[in-house]
């Protein structure tokens, strides 16, 4: 994407929120795609979507939520909550004079872009979720019922031992044990190269183990469900036949849902489908824009 301004904003809580756009504020102020990576990712995961949809001319924001890479509030996990981002956003999304956006979400960007949708319906024109989950995460997650009890264990011994846990977080991505199961486990294979799975696992290393359980239970705890039959957005939902991760049933109950929208299962997609066949994916979500 080629940058044409970058910066920070001060929230009201006096936390800094660092964005960046291919737009100059106040020349563009409608249908600006707004993209949110999801847990523990970054705005790598929509390198082939930023270029593509940038080349075209539309109008790009991307930004870093609140505690992860050059934001911060990073000493304050606690507050690092979905309804949080989502105001965050709002803020940002004011301070750009922006309205009617469109709104993509990736894994735990889905729940951002959901509550966003469901604290300002009127301000989003359309949505693209890719491999969300509108269930809480633990016992579906990694298509087994053990993610439900090992994550508070693995959280505990986080806590008990920070020290060691910080060095295998910070430096275990190393291994190339970890880096093929990561990559067989989250992507395609033969579709993603090793050295897109190498940025991802670097970049992971500079968000910390107490950040990534902070919203996995933010996961587990966001009551998507009581609200997602008053969400009208037109949505296009986006999934992988073979994603590992979120159960693929997920997306089609998504689709059910929500009334007005439109369902893409991509054949041997993986849980980020948009780096494993990008071409597919962005005609496809190019048409739905359109």
């Amino acid at each position: 994407m080629k940058i044409k301004y970058n910066n920070f904003l001060k929230l009201h809580d006096g936390e800094q929120i660092f964005f960046t756009t291919n737009f100059k504020p106040g020349s563009q102020t409608e249908y600006v795609l707004i993209f949110n990576y999801g847990l523990v990712c970054s705005n790598h995961h929509w390198k082939f979507q930023l270029e593509h949809f940038d080349a075209l001319g539309y109008p790009i924001l991307i930004h870093d939520y609140r505690g992860h890479y050059q934001s911060s509030g990073s000493d304050n996990p606690e507050k690092i909550t979905f309804n949080q981002m989502a105001m965050d956003l709002k803020e940002l999304t004011t301070h750009l004079h922006l309205n009617h956006h469109i709104l993509w979400g990736h894994s735990m960007g889905v729940n951002v872009c959901l509550e966003y949708a469901k604290l300002f319906p009127s301000e989003v024109a359309k949505m693209i979720l890719i491999s969300g989950t509108i269930v809480p995460v633990y016992n579906i997650m990694l298509h087994t019922h053990l993610t439900g009890p090992i994550t508070p264990i693995l959280n505990a011994l986080s806590k008990k031992y920070p020290k060691p846990f910080d060095l295998f977080w910070r430096y275990g991505r190393w291994t190339k044990l970890l880096q093929k199961i990561i990559h067989r486990g989250g992507f395609h294979p033969e579709a993603v190269s090793e050295e897109f799975v190498r940025i991802y696992l670097a970049k992971i290393a500079n968000l910390g183990p107490e950040l990534f359980f902070q919203l996995l239970d933010q996961m587990h705890e966001h009551d998507s469900l009581a609200f997602i039959d008053q969400i009208q957005t037109p949505t296009l939902i986006i999934g992988g036949d073979h994603d590992k991760v979120i159960p693929n049933y997920l997306q089609r109950l998504m689709h059910e849902k929500i009334s007005q929208s439109e369902l893409y299962i991509i054949h041997e997609g993986s849980h980020v489908p948009q780096a494993d066949f990008p071409e597919f994916l962005n005609e496809r979500a190019e048409l739905f824009l359109t």
